[in-house]
């Protein structure tokens, strides 16, 4: 018998707005409010509110943190000051991926934000390799995440701050202020290309956020994740389980640049270094349908009628009205512009591989100079 699915402390609002509610990685959790091409456009256009609250906080305390942390993680911890974040992999031993996280340095710990499905295991593969000057502690279930993306979201976020500093954050630093009342760590953040932040703070204390964030003068629009996947995917941000797993590195996925390889010494970093080198058999290619479809993952990819990989994700693309996809394929056709075609449950499909991202954004638009 499968356990009950959890529930975010935000679950009540979500049913009173009237959200598709659906299992997602144990979690009930809203799809839709909506629908996905109005979520989608209000992110896209002025701002979207994501209750992103199944992600995992995992935080490493102890003088050895960032030492240890350099000899786990893919990218160079040096770098990561208090105040700041950035993007890296936890590697399996044989350089696959157990998950790709962000990593902030904060006064006197790292905080680590992983992906919903993977909690159990960075905490066990980072608990068999700390030192015991090292403590690896799970915050999850005290905290909650909520994600305020688009343009306008510092009108949205700055009449409820209590100071301005969150509002002058540079991209991917973090601080700690107020927000509506509620102390929140505010992280120049996101997963959908749009600027904006993401807000930590007591679960308890979450819908007192949502609702200041929903219901301002200048209103964030409450989106699920479905909007927050066709975002992502018009980005061509991979997502764990569908493009990242422990069976395909860094590497092939397109994320040496989150992999210090010349420094190397984490678990993995000979494959990647010897990839990175020689070139891997497959590599992961943003793929656009060039007639109508839409695709969905584990479509069949073909280059001049023979087989050529299979889509990890698909999705129509509310943005571009066209059929839009990742998928491995072999290293030869992944350059983009490449002409291959896409099976859609017996038709195939026209395609081509693009350029990352698909549309005009960037998550530093608007940004002080």
């Amino acid at each position: 018998m499968s356990a009950a699915p959890l529930r975010t402390s935000l679950h009540d609002r979500h049913t009173a707005l009237g959200a598709r509610m659906g299992a997602f990685a144990g979690w009930d959790m809203p799809i839709e409010y909506a629908g996905v091409r109005a979520e989608h456009r209000a992110v896209r256009e002025h701002a979207g509110l994501f209750d992103v609250s199944h992600m995992g906080q995992i935080e490493v305390h102890g003088a050895g943190g960032r030492d240890f942390l350099q000899r786990v993680l893919t990218n160079d911890v040096s770098r990561v000051g208090p105040g700041q974040g950035q993007y890296t992999l936890l590697p399996t031993a044989d350089g696959g991926v157990v998950d790709d996280l962000i990593l902030y340095g904060l006064l006197d710990r790292f905080l680590l934000v992983v992906n919903a499905a993977n909690i159990a295991a960075c905490l066990d593969r980072l608990r068999e390799q700390s030192p015991p000057d090292v403590e690896v502690l799970d915050r999850s279930p005290e905290v909650a995440m909520l994600a305020l993306q688009g343009p306008a979201w510092r009108e949205v976020i700055g009449p409820l701050c209590a100071t301005p500093a969150p509002l002058a954050l540079p991209y991917t630093e973090i601080t700690e202020d107020q927000v509506a009342r509620v102390p929140c760590l505010v992280a120049r953040t996101g997963y959908t290309g749009e600027p904006g932040v993401e807000l930590m703070c007591p679960a308890e204390l979450a819908p007192r956020l949502w609702d200041a964030l929903v219901g301002g003068r200048v209103a964030a629009t409450p989106c699920g994740l479905a909007a927050r996947d066709t975002l992502r995917l018009e980005m061509g941000y991979p997502l764990y389980g569908n493009e990242l797993s422990r069976d395909r590195s860094p590497i092939e996925a397109g994320l040496g640049w989150a992999c210090d390889l010349g420094r190397g010494g984490f678990p993995g970093a000979e494959r990647m270094r010897r990839e990175a080198a020689e070139g891997t058999a497959e590599r992961l290619a943003m793929i656009r349908l060039t007639e109508p479809g839409i695709p969905r993952p584990g479509c069949a990819v073909r280059h001049e009628g023979a087989p050529a990989g299979t889509l990890t994700s698909g999705t129509l693309s509310p943005t571009l009205g066209v059929g839009i996809g990742m998928g491995y394929i072999p290293r030869a056709l992944a350059a983009p512009g490449t002409p291959v075609a896409v099976d859609i449950r017996g038709k195939v499909k026209a395609a081509e591989t693009a350029r990352r991202p698909l549309v005009d954004t960037n998550p530093r638009k608007g940004d002080p100079e």
